[in-house]
């Protein structure tokens, strides 16, 4: 297993090696329809027995299902796991849909208890703020979560979808070791809001979610009628219509060029990710034990300049058609 460092540990010295390539756990519990918990229980044990260490989950997922999923999943193998989660967004039980975001101290201090009950670990390794909350200035919400780091409770710091210059802000109350965003072939944002930029600046690590385009850039995907009626992808924008059709063509181009490099597509494309920097990591989500070692084989694909510039004329920045979310959830990006 390939091993990064991420980001930076407080005290100035580098931070912990962990596995270049992750394993996202949110559609193991949520969102992509059914699932298996006793495959995905699986799945985690033969990431971990590949060398896989980081582990990402979130108390929203679920909700809270995910945690407790990973949770059993890590009994008896917790030296194994860097175990990520995340809080700060908030769910509706009378209406799925709806979203809200709450970045007070005092709830920083609860959402860590449930998480570390529901992990049945003692410290969580990596403790992001899933959304920023625009009400509650970084500064106190990350306040809070320093606090935690006094207290035993959170190893390292990390947040999500925040902006350059939120990150900028919470660097200066606690070091972040970590940024996680959406960025694959088909959501270049990183590179174009100056978030990139700004983790290099900071020594943040970048952490890309949907490095498969949420499974669109496998190539197995060839028309909505392939989700099921509960897969929140069917209301997503690059789902729908036009969209689709404008997305797919673009990803028959990444499939020819995986074929003459003799990879899958999921590989280069993954491959790709991890191409853009030592301090990027990916962490591809999969609910199957054979979905994830043909991800982890984009750890052997090693992409040549040439190649990378062959992936951009095909692939540019701002080519996917459509918003990665909608309306509701893209105002709690980038903030």
């Amino acid at each position: 297993m390939q091993t990064r460092t991420l980001g930076k540990h407080p005290d100035g010295k580098q931070g912990p090696q962990v596995s270049a390539l992750g394993l996202g756990c949110m559609g193991m519990s949520d969102f992509y329809g059914r699932h298996d918990d006793a495959e995905s229980i699986a799945t985690i044990h033969h990431a971990l027995d590949r060398g896989v260490t980081l582990l990402d989950t979130a108390d929203m997922y679920g909700p809270h299902t995910n945690e407790q999923l990973v949770g059993k999943a890590i009994k008896g193998r917790r030296e194994l796991a860097f175990v990520a989660t995340k809080f700060g967004i908030m769910r509706d039980p009378a209406n799925p849909t709806a979203r809200g975001v709450n970045g007070r101290p005092e709830y920083v201090h609860a959402a860590c208890e449930g998480s570390l009950k529901r992990l049945g670990i003692e410290t969580i390794d990596l403790y992001y703020q899933h959304r920023v909350d625009p009400g509650v200035p970084i500064e106190e919400t990350v306040g809070a979560m320093a606090e935690l780091v006094q207290a035993g409770k959170v190893r390292y710091l990390g947040l999500s979808e925040a902006s350059a210059a939120t990150l900028e802000r919470a660097s200066k109350v606690h070091p972040i070791a970590a940024l996680q965003s959406e960025f694959s072939l088909w959501t270049r944002d990183p590179e174009d809001n100056g978030m990139l930029a700004a983790c290099r600046r900071l020594g943040v690590s970048l952490v890309a979610y949907s490095p498969l385009g949420r499974g669109f850039l496998t190539g197995a995907i060839r028309s909505p009628d392939d989700f099921e009626a509960d897969d929140y992808r069917r209301s997503s924008p690059r789902f729908q219509g036009e969209n689709f059709a404008r997305n797919l063509a673009l990803v028959d181009q990444v499939k020819a060029l995986a074929a003459d490099k003799g990879c899958s597509p999921a590989q280069l494309a993954l491959a790709w990710v991890l191409a853009q920097g030592e301090d990027v990591l990916a962490i591809p989500g999969t609910r199957q034990r054979s979905r994830l070692d043909e991800n982890l084989g984009a750890l052997d694909v090693r992409l040549s300049a040439a190649e990378l510039a062959a992936i951009d004329a095909v692939f540019p920045p701002d080519a996917a058609a459509g918003e990665r979310y909608a309306a509701e959830s893209m105002a709690h990006v980038n903030r």
